[in-house]
């Protein structure tokens, strides 16, 4: 697969310019060449993801009748389960159903889910518009707090500020998603009294801007939380190195004054790591975004997500699962692609 890495030898400055996560030079095709990899990685990627579901699922010791049936699993005598097993396919083998279920996608069917007793398109299109919301928003003020003290700190290196938020970071990295949700219900939502602990709306209101606003605010900021040490981190030490490169200490000899600097110089340089650390944390970002939805009741695919894996309810499973894997993958290439158009240091290794 193609990664995003160094060309020291395209500009004299990238000579003094290293950085961890771009040291490897590239040998590469470029950019287009990077994406046409990438995107030919995408398909077998997306196989093998679909059928070790389908094979996982077959060994899996949860039942799918419990799902079905519900409260009358236990009622239902071993002959019956048997005939019902028998009717919905769950006595197939598994390649035979990932033949199903592939051969149903191709022709635009994603089949109906037994969970829900909708058809699979409707479960999505009804949920995934609020976790794209709850995901956004989060994404959005974790980069902008990132970008904006991280540069602060990089800038003022060893201080006094620098080390409260480097110490602060350490100690929320070191936390989970759930932990850091709990924590906010418990100090704004129990303790102050300030937001609602969980849902949508209040309890028969109608989801108007007011109301998805307000009850969105905790789930956005804890999962915002979750990822901003590791981003602003990742500012913070690619800020500090830059300021000492020679084209800023040449800037600084000609009289320009250090926040133009840091503005024009420092931080755009500055930016490709921090690119390249928010791909490589998509997948963590999308669990994140399960734990906080299902602790916020907030109404996601997080919970569908759930409900599917321990029902088996595998057409709706399927489509989630590999949904997931080709918008991570695809966010990935986006992130290397931003990288290289950032820094001119950087080429693709196609």
């Amino acid at each position: 697969m193609g990664s995003v890495v160094v060309a020291a030898d395209l500009d004299p400055q990238a000579v003094t310019a290293p950085n961890a996560l771009r040291r490897s030079r590239f040998r590469g095709r470029g950019l287009p060449g990077m994406v046409g990899l990438r995107l030919l990685t995408l398909v077998p990627v997306l196989a093998l993801v679909s059928a070790g579901l389908f094979a996982a699922a077959a060994v899996s010791p949860f039942d799918p009748l419990v799902g079905y049936l519900g409260t009358r699993y236990e009622s239902t005598g071993q002959a019956d389960k048997a005939l019902l097993a028998a009717q919905l396919g769950f006595d197939r083998p598994w390649y035979e159903l990932l033949g199903r279920w592939l051969g149903g996608v191709a022709t635009g069917d994603l089949g109906m889910s037994r969970t829900y007793g909708q058809p699979v398109s409707q479960v999505v299109a009804e949920r995934i518009p609020w976790t794209m919301l709850l995901v956004l928003v989060a994404l959005t003020v974790a980069m902008l707090t990132a970008v904006a003290l991280g540069a602060w700190t990089g800038m003022l290196r060893g201080g006094a500020v620098d080390r409260l938020v480097s110490t602060v970071c350490v100690v929320v990295q070191g936390l989970p998603p759930f932990v850091l949700a709990l924590a906010t219900i418990a100090i704004f939502a129990v303790g102050l009294r300030w937001l609602p602990p969980a849902g949508l709306t209040d309890a028969g209101a109608d989801p108007d801007a007011a109301q998805v606003i307000r009850h969105l605010v905790l789930p956005a900021s804890a999962l915002a939380l979750s990822q901003l040490p590791w981003l602003l981190l990742a500012v913070r030490e690619s800020v500090s190195q830059n300021r000492t490169e020679d084209f800023v200490t040449g800037a600084l000899a000609r009289g320009i004054d250090t926040g133009t600097v840091a503005r024009r110089h420092i931080l755009p340089m500055s930016l490709a790591p921090f690119v390249t650390v928010l791909g490589v944390r998509l997948p963590e970002i999308v669990v994140g975004a399960v734990l906080v939805e299902e602790i916020f009741s907030w109404p996601g695919i997080a919970g569908a997500f759930v409900r599917s894996a321990t029902d088996l309810d595998m057409p709706l499973l399927a489509l989630l699962t590999v949904g997931t894997t080709c918008a991570v993958m695809v966010g990935s290439l986006c992130a290397d692609i931003a990288c290289v158009l950032l820094d001119p240091r950087v080429r693709a290794d196609g």
